[in-house]
């Protein structure tokens, strides 16, 4: 890997803060200190940006044809990725045109990823309505990268200084939920996040897993008994594998203060069991990243904020968050680090 790691950034929905954020991060000095910057996004789209004020013009734009044709690194350059109108695109409103956009700007990414043409790739926000209205079949960012890499076991997981989390499911209805516990996914979510969170720490991790009912179903009384059928057994053979793991944890009480700083990271069950603590502890630094790939995926932990976009409003931060985390996964495996 060259000396600064070459991070491909995806717009998101066009209609949404996503180009606004990655604009500024394309010049930003701490991130091009950092990493060599490739945004996959529109041209058009950056054109528009520019003439509201919202970013400053970019010296270098190419075609999908001539990135791929390169053979050394490429300097920080947009790649124009699709032929999207992009005056009729209306910021902050949901549309099928948008929901392609932002689909074909992961696809891309994650090809250039697995061709080793980046060393990673850096996600903006997307609306996943205008996804299905686009015909994609994905509820997120997790799936589709875990389809298009062929990654046989997966997670989202989201870390922070203050907090970590990792889920067993994501985007499902609650009432799905039981039935996609298995003590095979369950220990798979734990088996990936202790790797991580070794490679990150240099040393064994304590792992919280959590129950999945009130009172963690206290023996019974409450779901159907899927802490003992799953949950329990999961942990048992965790620990068997030498994972330092604990559960279930009671959900309620889990993430208090003095429980949390017990625990280097917590294995939740469903999306909103993790989210929520998070995003109260860590909304504006926090970054989303897939476990389990064969490349290196990291997302902003937010969404696209229609409701202010393309005003200037947008805050970065977990942009560069997710932009820094990425550059620091990517230097731990060119030494050899597991992730």
């Amino acid at each position: 890997m060259n000396a600064k790691p070459i991070l491909a950034l995806t717009m998101g929905d066009p209609a949404g803060i996503g180009p606004e954020i990655c604009m500024r991060a394309m010049g930003d000095r701490g991130v091009l200190d950092e990493c060599v910057p490739v945004l996959f996004g529109d041209a058009g789209l950056l054109r528009r940006m520019v003439e509201k004020g919202l970013a400053a013009k970019v010296e270098r734009v190419v075609s999908l044809a001539e990135f791929n044709s390169f053979t050394t690194p490429p300097p920080p350059v947009v790649v124009d990725c699709t032929d999207l109108d992009v005056d009729k695109i209306e910021p902050g409103k949901v549309s099928p045109a948008c929901g392609r956009a932002a689909y074909s700007y992961i696809e891309h990414s994650i090809r250039a990823a697995i061709a080793r043409k980046v060393d990673g790739v850096v996600t903006g926000p997307i609306h996943k309505e205008a996804l299905r209205l686009a015909g994609v079949n994905f509820p997120g960012h997790t799936e589709i990268f875990s389809e298009l890499t062929g990654a046989k076991r997966s997670c989202m997981m989201l870390y922070s200084d203050k907090i970590t989390v990792s889920m067993v499911t994501t985007h499902i209805g609650y009432h799905e939920v039981p039935g996609q516990l298995s003590v095979e996914r369950i220990l798979n979510t734990i088996e990936l996040t202790a790797e991580a969170m070794q490679s990150m720490l240099c040393r064994v991790p304590r792992i919280g897993v959590c129950g999945l009912n009130p009172h963690a179903g206290e023996h019974g009384l409450f779901g159907q008994s899927e802490e003992e059928e799953f949950i329990a057994p999961a942990v048992i053979e965790a620990k068997r594998r030498g994972i330092n793991a604990t559960g279930p944890l009671v959900p309620d009480a889990a993430f208090t203060t003095g429980v949390r700083q017990k625990f280097d990271a917590f294995v939740c069950l469903y999306h909103d069991q993790g989210h929520i603590p998070f995003k109260m502890l860590a909304f504006d630094t926090g970054v989303n990243t897939t476990l389990g790939l064969p490349i290196i995926r990291t997302s902003v932990d937010h969404g696209t904020a229609f409701d202010i976009a393309w005003q200037g409003k947008a805050d970065p931060a977990s942009l560069y968050s997710a932009i820094h985390f990425a550059a620091r996964l990517a230097a731990g495996r060119a030494k050899n680090a597991t992730f």
